[in-house]
């Protein structure tokens, strides 16, 4: 599996936040963006279920910052 970049999982999670937030005070919005970034979670982590999708993210950040990276992401080396 792909490692996600971190910022795109802390962007992630802070939508997702902000949504059931705004849910839990009866916000109405417009389509479905709960469900869009619960998806996006879940597929960012390679999970079916949010609840799986948030616990995996948090584990990736944790194992982020245990490298002391910013970024998932490598950067490649040029030929000389």
């Amino acid at each position: 599996m792909l490692t996600p970049d971190p910022r795109t999982l802390r962007s992630l999670l802070t939508r997702y936040a902000d949504l059931r937030i705004a849910e839990a005070r009866g916000e109405k919005r417009d389509g479905q963006p709960l469900e869009d970034v619960s998806r996006a979670l879940c597929a960012a982590t390679g999970t079916t279920r949010v609840e799986d999708a948030l616990a995996a993210a948090d584990a990736l950040l944790a194992a982020a910052r245990a490298r002391g990276t910013r970024t998932a992401r490598t950067t490649p080396k040029l030929a000389a």
